[in-house]
């Protein structure tokens, strides 16, 4: 039962698919020391290509570096970008737990307006995700939210069966979901796993 309450937490009031900030993450944190030289980390951040490089010191994360901190630092101000240390230009990491929803994901993002947040597991920064990993998954997750809710409307003819998306129950990815007393169950979870 705690479980189950632990799923509804999750779960938005206007869809039954939930889609966790784990599950689309990048899980590779690409990070570099408060003490080394912007162009340093700018030289990282291309090699690399990604926009953004997690300072960490003693393992734990104390800031963040993105491209639009280098260029308002460093361009903009017409200072050598090897003239300052990250801990010069770095902003605050927020973070998010891996269990949370996407949504709550894009709803950090804008309301703190910013494009990237570390991800935690157990206290730990396990990944990052930023809001084009969340645009990414959006056209995919509208076409099954609106799949489901025809189905659940009766305009599609077919029976409601054989639905792709993460079950309410496990949370698991299936691509034989059914509509059972208003929640998506894989066949697992119904019981009906197949036995050899």
């Amino acid at each position: 039962m705690a479980e189950r309450d632990s799923i509804s937490k999750h779960r938005d009031a206007n869809m039954t698919t939930r889609v966790l900030v784990r599950d689309i993450m990048n899980s590779t944190v690409v990070s570099c020391h408060p003490d080394d030289a912007v162009n340093e980390i700018a030289k990282k951040m291309r090699d690399e290509r990604i926009g953004s490089i997690v300072i960490m010191k003693n393992e734990n994360p104390v800031g963040v570096v993105t491209d639009w901190d280098i260029v308002m630092s460093t361009v903009v101000q017409d200072v050598k970008p090897s003239m300052m240390k990250g801990s010069d230009i770095m902003k605050q990491l927020h973070t998010i737990e891996g269990e949370e929803s996407v949504t709550e994901a894009a709803r950090q993002l804008r309301q703190k307006n910013i494009k990237r947040l570390g991800v935690v597991y157990k206290g730990r920064l396990v990944g990052i995700i930023s809001a084009s990993d969340v645009i990414a998954v959006t056209p995919e997750l509208v076409d099954v939210v609106s799949e489901k809710a025809s189905l659940i409307r009766g305009e599609i003819g077919r029976p409601i069966g054989n639905v792709s998306g993460y079950c309410d129950e496990c949370g698991e990815w299936s691509d034989l979901l059914q509509y059972v007393q208003g929640i998506f169950t894989c066949e697992e979870c119904r019981g009906e796993a197949a036995t050899v």
